[in-house]
């Protein structure tokens, strides 16, 4: 896998573009800064859009071709973030350290999810937010990205269910118009989260 996301990242395109998920720019508009860490980060546009918030932007990935892209995106807004090459089983996971977490299709399957997203949890400081994205299992019947694998799709019933014990202020399942670059890019179905510790 990491092969595949190197050689994706490979040149000068950033293939998801440079501009913040609009779910993680509507829901960080609502908080005031802070630590925030991005998990399975890529090329670094939601951990740059972040730190031009004011926000300790720290971001992790295995791509090594993801995380030189981040940095650089970074450089070239003037912009400082923490980035490093890591996966999800290998990242120490500091408890009680960040106001914020986001994902964004983060598709792992079962076993790593749910390990992921027990991470998220202990992590999050007492009232720190999660913000996610990802896509549902609707989006098999579009062609604007994600994985083609029903299994790596996320509902929102299997959300609530790996985020129990959170303050869920927002849990759906809609479809949308993604304009993120070459590989997200047209009518999609994704689900989104935000919650509170």
């Amino acid at each position: 896998m990491q092969s595949f996301w190197d050689e994706r990242y490979a040149g000068e395109e950033y293939v998801y573009g440079i501009s913040p998920n609009g779910f993680f720019r509507e829901c960080l508009s609502s908080l005031s800064p802070g630590r925030l860490l991005l998990p399975a980060e890529g090329e670094g546009r939601n951990a740059v859009f972040a730190a031009g918030l004011g926000w300790e932007a720290e971001a992790f990935d295995f791509s090594v071709v993801a995380r030189q892209k981040a940095e650089a995106l970074a450089r070239q807004t003037g912009q400082t973030i923490r980035y490093v090459t890591q996966d999800i089983s290998s990242f120490p996971w500091p408890e009680n350290a960040y106001d914020a977490v986001g994902l964004f299709f983060a598709h792992v399957p079962e076993p790593q999810r749910v390990y992921l997203h027990r991470q998220v949890i202990r992590s999050l400081k007492p009232g720190g937010h999660v913000i996610l994205e990802a896509f549902s299992p609707g989006q098999m019947a579009f062609s604007s990205g994600g994985p083609r694998n029903p299994e790596l799709l996320y509902s929102p019933d299997l959300l609530l269910d790996d985020f129990e014990g959170l303050e869920i202020l927002r849990a759906e399942a809609v479809e949308t118009d993604l304009q993120e670059g070459r590989f997200h890019a047209g009518k999609a179905a994704v689900v989104r989260l935000f919650a509170k510790k």
